[in-house]
């Protein structure tokens, strides 16, 4: 047995279900003892009942009272004490930085931070995420060095943002593509006459942000149904309340009752959902990297998203497996839904090239093993000598 304990740390219950589960049981499966750590939500028990030992903090998303926040800290640190983890491994900003801190005052020998994005303070134009930005971006750089620390990125944007901001030391920085998916679980629905005469569904499965490219994408359906075309547009997902640049419910609410798309809320079987759709769209302002991309590019299923950091690295600009479309321009996004909707051979190639690249780049067995390496150099360093040599060796 590895008898290790390792404490995994996120912003919410549904990430670690939804996002971290397969890596909680491998390490699981491989000795170690494993912590789930995050504010309460309807996840927890779930994450219980599969045997995890959970824990909510009380940690709110959107709290920017300095005592509460020092409240938050002063309780990790405990909990750190008491657990005595041999390593923390910290989910988007927030629990990256405030795991990070505590587990230093608490003594914890190893971090991993992993940010999968920037976020909101770094990607909205709001005055709030502009006042934040420099706050946070120091916090970052108390947070997240050290020895035996490793941050890693989900693309090659967001490495170089951190390494031209000096946020951290470049030799901690790890760039490991998403968060993985089980493939296997998806496959490519067969393809029949009636699909090529039936109308084009198209979905867009993200938490409802409008970062996420919501506005554009009801902007795309207005135009293509003034054009009388019969393109069904889908949107799963719900609003994220805690997030500042969450939809308002109603608002999602008017444009079902308009008939501009159907509302599907939130979907727990992405497997059926996606066998139900022929194009998935992402329109997304900036994604670490979209694990909703990889799904439906497992499917063989056409994908439109934009070109920025995270979606680029799903969809390459060369056409081949999927459409880029310029950030924030609905009519782009529009007429890239009706060139799939004129050609459904078109939908067929690029599925095909998407499914062949999701499978070798970006399955969940990929993911975990880099993952588990990052482990294994945090909690049994080489000696100084042996990495000296390694870097020697890799310069010749």
């Amino acid at each position: 047995m590895n008898g290790r304990k390792v404490v995994l740390f996120a912003n919410t219950d549904w990430y670690l279900y939804n996002f971290r589960l397969s890596l909680a049981q491998r390490l699981r499966q491989d000795g170690y003892d494993v912590v789930l750590l995050s504010p309460p939500g309807e996840f927890g028990p779930k994450l219980q009942a599969l045997g995890f030992s959970w824990h909510a903090v009380p940690m709110n998303r959107r709290s920017l009272n300095p005592l509460r926040e020092v409240g938050v800290l002063a309780w990790l640190v405990r909990f750190l004490r008491r657990e005595k983890p041999d390593l923390v491994h910290g989910f988007t900003i927030k629990s990256a930085v405030y795991g990070s801190l505590a587990s230093k005052l608490a003594g914890v020998p190893a971090r991993i931070n992993a940010v999968a994005g920037m976020g909101y303070v770094f990607t909205s134009r709001d005055l709030k995420a502009r006042v934040l930005r420099p706050i946070v971006r120091q916090l970052m750089r108390s947070a997240l060095n050290g020895r035996r620390n490793a941050l890693i990125l989900q693309n090659p944007d967001d490495v170089a943002i951190f390494k031209r901001a000096k946020i951290v030391d470049d030799q901690s920085i790890q760039l490991i593509k998403g968060s993985g998916v089980n493939c296997s679980r998806f496959s490519a629905r067969p393809q029949t006459d009636e699909d090529a005469q039936a109308p084009l569904r198209v979905v867009l499965a993200a938490r409802l942000l409008w970062d996420k490219g919501i506005a554009e994408y009801v902007e795309a359906a207005r135009a293509l149904r003034d054009e009388n075309r019969t393109v069904r547009f889908l949107l799963a997902g719900s609003p994220d309340d805690g997030n500042p640049a969450s939809v308002p419910r109603e608002l999602v609410e008017g444009w079902a009752n308009d008939g501009l798309l159907t509302w599907l809320g939130h979907v727990s079987d992405m497997p059926k959902l996606l066998s139900e759709v022929d194009v998935v769209v992402l329109p997304s302002y900036r994604e670490g990297l979209p694990k909703t991309l990889i799904e439906a590019a497992a499917c063989a299923l056409p994908l439109i998203t934009t070109d920025v950091p995270g979606c680029r690295e799903v969809v390459s600009g060369t056409g081949d497996d999927g459409l880029l479309i310029p950030v924030r321009d609905a009519a782009a996004l529009a007429n890239a839904i009706r060139l799939l909707d004129d050609d459904r051979e078109l939908c067929r190639k690029l599925g095909l090239a998407a499914q062949a690249k999701a499978l070798s780049e970006f399955d969940e067995s990929i993911v975990i093993s880099k993952t588990l390496r990052v482990y294994s150099e945090l909690l049994d360093p080489a000696p100084r000598e042996v990495v000296v040599a390694s870097q020697r060796e890799r310069q010749i």
